[in-house]
């Protein structure tokens, strides 16, 4: 792509909390947000669900993997082939494995088959080139982070958290001049945060997440299980570190014996006392934690975080942005900058030793 030509790019993401393919427009040249196009969501039926939690863990061979792979290639064609006038696609595929320290990481989908079904060029497998570089593979929205502190005119530090199955932290210096220079940004994943109280729902409830946070709020937070899992040495390992969905199953273990309502109250402590941990990280203190993902709708979470931290938190809706949309418009925003050869992450945010643009590109792109 040309430099300076501002690109109609469409992204889509699948999440860990599995629950359905986001789909979103972002107008941009890379480096710059134009502006923000139409938003679609597919969800996953309970029983597309069921096929992707079986294959959780697995890797490209393994039991189910194909299964899964053809239903996120499915999903994502079916949400993606309802918008016009696009001339890129990001197409992140849906996590299934992913394990830094050996180097690895599995996001189910063939971005190829997408882009012969879709005829539209699609970048994809964005992490696999930062991980040969020796970087974690995540976070990947950061650069995007970036962006939008320039979009909403920031002047001081801020950052943005990602409630999603994993709680992900950007810290941002919207003063720096790009996102890729010294002290522009850090990011790393915060511990779980969506994920395990999920899989406490459905397992308990046969529901596929704590809707409102109205069970956590019945209940009480019990100081022993959240003390055992601050113990864990993720929380004092120097960022930039990045986790797999699955690395803190051990929470369902420490909330085992206890009844539905202070589970899940307890669970959700732990998900805000990750990032309370997080916080002692940042270079300067935010001037404001912007919020984004699904966590963001649970008031209980929200409420516990407003309280043990120092800055305002707020939803990304209080600064015009829209944070259920928001990775799958930093895959959009990532397709472009692959596209144009730009950096998509950088020491600060995975910990790989140099800049690296990651992404392989299917599909005829017009230069």
């Amino acid at each position: 792509m040309l430099k300076g030509q501002v690109a109609r790019a469409l992204g889509a993401m699948s999440g860990t909390s599995l629950d359905g393919v986001d789909a979103a427009v972002v107008e941009t040249d890379g480096v710059t947000i134009s502006g923000f196009g139409e938003t679609a969501y597919r969800a996953y039926s309970a029983q597309e669900q069921a096929v992707l939690r079986a294959a959780l863990g697995r890797w490209s061979g393994e039991k189910g993997v194909e299964q899964a792979a053809r239903l996120v290639e499915d999903a994502h064609a079916q949400v993606l082939s309802g918008f016009d006038g696009i001339g890129l696609v990001g197409f992140h595929g849906q996590t299934l494995a992913h394990d830094p320290a050996g180097g690895r990481t599995h996001q189910a989908g063939n971005g190829a088959r997408l882009a012969e079904t879709l005829g539209c060029p699609v970048v994809w497998d964005f992490r696999s080139a930062d991980m040969r570089l020796g970087g974690q593979g995540a976070p990947l929205a950061p650069f995007f982070h970036f962006a939008c502190a320039k979009w909403i005119g920031a002047e001081a530090p801020l950052a943005f958290l990602n409630l999603g199955g994993v709680g992900n932290l950007t810290w941002i210096d919207p003063a720096r001049p790009a996102p890729e220079a010294d002290g522009a940004l850090l990011a790393f994943d915060t511990g779980p945060a969506n994920a395990p109280l999920n899989d406490l729902m459905m397992e308990r409830r046969g529901l596929p997440f704590d809707a409102g946070g109205a069970l956590a709020a019945q209940g009480k937070v019990v100081d022993g299980a959240l003390e055992l899992f601050l113990d864990e040495g993720y929380f004092l390992k120097i960022p930039p570190k990045s986790l797999d969905r699955d690395d803190f199953s051990l929470m369902l273990d420490l909330v085992r014996e206890l009844d539905d309502a202070d589970a899940a109250a307890t669970m959700t402590a732990m998900a805000a006392a990750a990032v309370m941990q997080g916080m002692q990280f940042c270079p300067s203190p935010p001037e404001r934690l912007l919020v984004t993902g699904g966590g963001r709708h649970n008031p209980v979470m929200m409420e516990m975080l407003a309280a043990g931290l120092d800055c305002p938190v707020l939803p990304v809706e209080d600064v015009g942005l829209d944070g259920d949309m928001l990775e799958a418009q930093a895959f959009a925003y990532l397709a472009v900058r692959v596209a144009r050869g730009l950096p998509t992450s950088g020491p600060a945010t995975t910990g790989v030793r140099a800049t690296v643009g990651g992404g392989e590109i299917s599909g005829m792109v017009r230069r």
